[in-house]
């Protein structure tokens, strides 16, 4: 049996999406005619100028890449009409698209948004249901409109949390199950199916913030539990960090809730208890450091970071 082609565009981004370019290149229906990307930025050391991951996968495979700084230039609106398209499929682009571009593909511009919406709108919803503790989470599939993650909804599917998970296993799992259920969506729409769409609920909105460097600072006074989610959700940007009482400052890349430990004596909020990386925390609860990565080192294990004088037991951290 035949596949009808349709003319489609990816917009998107940072690396966690470049899965759902691969689902859609290997999409019997899709003709992908053109990729849209975040322009390219200088890198943080030096003046090299570094092509997102997007581009990078597009540039590979000689698919057209265009990179507007946003869409105000009457002139990138129509080179997108003049695509022709059928379907645009957003996935992390970064940018709110306007009326002209969302009115431009024939089927509109359908996006992947990792989150059960409308729970987590915004930029950094995968962080934030770690963040939160939240018990489930999962993808949805919408129809964009001009505000933040507020179309209406063609999909979603709901999987269990059990409070261990890290932003990027939820990166891997949800993109991928996101990049599968717009796939499903591109076939009916390929055999002239009508797509079918919800409004989003008025009740349990909630929105992610863009976050920033400072949010990875380690407050010792606060939970283990809630340290630990910290750690979870922000490894490995903007990452969590703090510094000990010699103004040495590290990352620490993974940490486990501890139940107890022998010296169940309580001590300042930020105590390194022992060489196993017990640290003391809020609400006399104990964090296990697992895993660091000092200032310009690799990433080192406890043992090794107490060896090398990064961690010593009775530091302040």
């Amino acid at each position: 049996m035949s596949v009808n082609r349709i003319r489609t565009a990816f917009m998107g981004t940072p690396d966690v999406v470049v899965p759902v370019l691969d689902s859609l290149s290997a999409c019997p229906c899709v003709d992908l005619v053109g990729v849209y990307t975040q322009p390219p930025r200088p890198k943080s050391r030096g003046n090299q100028v570094q092509l997102s991951p997007v581009h990078v996968w597009a540039q590979e495979r000689q698919i057209p890449v265009y990179h507007p700084l946003n869409f105000k230039n009457e002139q990138d609106i129509q080179d997108f009409k003049n695509l022709h398209l059928d379907v645009a499929v957003v996935a992390g682009y970064g940018l709110l698209l306007p009326e002209p571009i969302l009115n431009a593909p024939r089927q509109g511009c359908l996006n992947i948004h990792p989150s059960i919406l409308p729970r987590w709108r915004g930029p950094s919803p995968i962080q934030y249901t770690i963040l939160s503790g939240d018990r489930q989470t999962g993808v949805s599939t919408m129809i964009l409109d001009r505000g933040m993650d507020t179309g209406n909804v063609i999909d979603q599917k709901i999987i269990p949390l059990d409070l261990t998970e890290t932003a990027p296993q939820l990166n891997d799992i949800l993109w991928q199950m996101g990049a599968e259920m717009m796939c499903q969506t591109l076939m009916q729409i390929s055999r002239g199916e009508p797509v079918a769409s919800t409004p989003q609920p008025s009740s349990g909105v909630t929105y992610s913030k863009l976050l920033k460097k400072e949010e990875g600072r380690i407050d010792w006074h606060r939970p283990a539990t809630e340290i630990d989610a910290q750690i979870r959700a922000l490894t490995p940007w903007p990452g969590t960090y703090c510094e000990n009482d010699l103004g040495g400052r590290f990352k620490i890349i993974a940490a486990v809730v501890s139940k107890s430990i022998s010296d169940s004596s309580i001590s300042p909020p930020g105590t390194v208890l022992d060489s196993a990386g017990h640290i003391q925390c809020g609400d006399q609860s104990i964090l296990q450091i697992l895993k660091i990565q000092p200032d310009n080192k690799k990433p080192m294990d406890v043992a090794s970071a107490i060896n090398g004088g990064y961690l010593r037991v009775g530091y302040l951290l």
